[in-house]
């Protein structure tokens, strides 16, 4: 390989290290030593594969295979370490692929492809879905413009020699399948640009990725509560100060829940933010849309990824989805429909290249003058870039280091690991006070989930009751909501262990109605105590509520065949691109045509 080919080829790295860099400037103290537990994001040393972790247990299964990969993986590696690690790759690989895409799409040159990067991490959505604990669907998210390139080759390419395509396609949608949003985000970017040819083997391929929760979703389904209809209102889309409802999801805003935003979005500067990430977007649109088919579609999948939310935000859209989630199984999936926004990244992330483009030829013309005539086509578009890329920065400034320092790492008391050792497989864990959210002082003024379901060896019975915008949404776990309100009731012990409860932890940390348990915990053996928790262990013979083992069977062959797609894809597309890159010339320079072209 000669100095050219190789300065071409480490030149083609910029974008990966560029948008490595700036995933390590937004997750800034979370990197440190300590444990992810921030609203909807626990993480523990380690976990343990039960029934829910599965996706076997009362609850609909939203956190599968996601649970079950960290239950396997914590016993070999920290759980702390590996969701940190996978969130700092999820980023990482958002704005790399983002850059990717640009330049197989369009062939821009490094300074468009870092404007793509740019946009598709350090924007409100990513933002605000950390602040929410959302860590695993960001990587749903990460897969969305990585399968958006794959399908366009796929869609290009002879039917013959795509096997290392297909094989990177199953790994993105396994990937993205760690959560079953992030598996529909992911579906319907593949369905939508794979095209005719493509779509029966793209559609088996999303459904064997999808295994582990459409499997638990269907071992479920026949004793599990529908989701409450009351889920549709409380998650959706938010209007955002001098934007509207419409203008926050077009600027990737609106989450639902108004605590877990940036506070740049809490004033008029999020107006302002908007028309700061939008302008290179704006600028491209209509050269991105001119450029081909997969654009144009991606494009249209954008406008549809926001106006069905703005439309699911009005009366009109909260009915439509009222009358789906009482009718229709697992619609509670479709709940929170700002999700559904970063279905519009891919597109944003090639508009935004092809406007750094534009914009570097105008810069050329009117700034530079005569001078710029001179200048290769990079130089042109690297002051557009530069210029994009501070604008970006500047629209969410406190996406910096944790959002504002807002994501840190907690840790935990040294009661709960004793607790962990204690708690056997002699029956299921209740929890008290009630609800699934807790304030301990020990992780800041934020509500966070209840880590003991991930730390304890035992199904610990949670009712998904979820307090949202000062009402409730009821949940799906009905022999959890028996048990809350027989401790609640201070019913006998007797009691408790009928409905399976071996044990009764009392997390004395955090607020919380206690209701008259007094009663029942004294007819209990207390067997650990301190400042922070107390473990009572449930006398008599404790009826078994597990899972079936033919159940535990079928759950875990579909937790497998999903991580034989992940790894399985993953390898044979690294080892086949591998033996191409020995025997294919170095890509060519985007053509300065290209950078010129509107």
């Amino acid at each position: 390989m000669n100095a050219e080919s190789r300065e071409r080829r480490w030149r083609g790295l910029i974008p990966a290290g560029y948008s490595l860099v700036l995933a390590a400037v937004v997750l800034g103290p979370l990197l440190g030593s300590g444990y992810l537990l921030l609203r909807d994001a626990v993480s523990t040393p380690r976990s343990f594969l039960t029934d829910s972790a599965l996706g076997l247990g009362d609850a609909a299964p939203r956190a599968v295979p996601q649970d079950a990969l960290i239950a396997v993986l914590s016993p070999v590696v920290d759980g702390g370490i590996v969701v940190k690690a996978i969130l700092l790759a999820a980023i990482w690989l958002a704005g790399w692929g983002a850059a990717a895409l640009a330049r197989e799409l369009l062939n821009v040159s490094v300074g468009p492809r870092l404007v793509a990067a740019t946009v598709a991490i350090w924007n409100p959505y990513v933002a605000e879905r950390l602040l929410q604990g959302h860590w695993s669907l960001l990587t749903g998210y990460a897969a969305l413009p990585w399968i958006a390139l794959l399908a366009a080759r796929l869609r290009a390419a002879p039917p013959s020699g795509t096997l290392g395509t297909w094989a990177a396609l199953t790994a993105c949608l396994a990937a993205a399948g760690l959560t079953p949003t992030g598996s529909l985000l992911a579906g319907l970017v593949a369905l939508v640009l794979v095209g005719k040819r493509n779509l029966p083997a793209t559609v088996a391929l999303w459904i064997l990725s999808a295994a582990p929760w459409l499997t638990a979703t269907a071992l479920s389904s026949a004793g599990a509560a529908p989701s409450d209809p009351a889920g549709i209102a409380a998650f959706a889309a938010r209007a955002e100060p001098w934007l509207g409802t419409l203008g926050s999801l077009t600027g990737l805003g609106g989450i639902w829940n108004g605590t877990a935003v940036p506070d740049s979005r809490t004033g008029l500067f999020a107006l302002l933010g908007t028309i700061l990430l939008l302008t290179p977007v704006v600028i491209g649109v209509r050269a991105a849309y001119r450029a081909g088919t997969v654009e144009r579609r991606l494009i249209w999948l954008a406008v549809a990824a926001i106006v069905i939310p703005a439309f699911g935000a009005t009366g009109w859209g909260l009915s439509v989805g009222e009358f789906l989630v009482a009718r229709v199984p697992g619609a509670g999936l479709l709940r929170d429909t700002q999700k559904y926004v970063a279905l519009a990244v891919p597109a944003y992330a090639l508009c935004a290249a092809a406007g750094c483009r534009i914009a570097g030829r105008w810069i050329s013309a009117n700034v530079l003058d005569g001078a710029g005539a001179e200048r290769p086509p990079r130089a042109r578009t690297g002051s557009a870039a530069a210029l994009f890329i501070v604008l970006a920065l500047i629209a969410l400034p406190d996406l910096a280091w944790g959002v504002g320092g807002s994501l840190r790492p907690v840790h935990y008391p040294a009661g709960w690991q004793r607790v962990a050792e204690i708690v056997d497989e002699r029956g299921d864990v209740a929890v008290l006070p009630g609800g699934m959210f807790r304030k301990f002082s020990h992780s800041g003024s934020a509500p966070v989930l209840d880590p003991a379901p991930r730390m304890l060896r035992r199904d610990v019975l949670q009712t998904g009751e979820l307090p949202v915008r000062g009402g409730v949404v009821a949940g799906e776990g009905k022999r959890a909501r028996r048990v809350e309100k027989a401790l609640a009731r201070g019913e006998s012990a007797a009691e408790l262990a009928s409905l399976g409860v071996g044990w009764v932890l009392v997390e004395g940390d955090t607020p919380g109605p206690l209701g008259e348990s007094k009663s029942t915990l004294a007819q209990l053996n207390q067997v650990y105590s301190d400042p922070d928790l107390t473990l009572y262990r449930v006398p008599g013979d404790i009826e078994s509520n597990d899972a079936s083992p033919e159940a535990r069977r079928v759950s875990g062959a579909a937790h497998l065949l999903w991580a034989t797609l992940l790894l399985g894809g993953f390898l044979t597309a690294a080892t086949i691109s591998a033996r191409r890159s020995l025997l294919r010339e170095p890509e060519r320079e985007p053509h300065p045509d290209h950078d010129n072209a509107d």
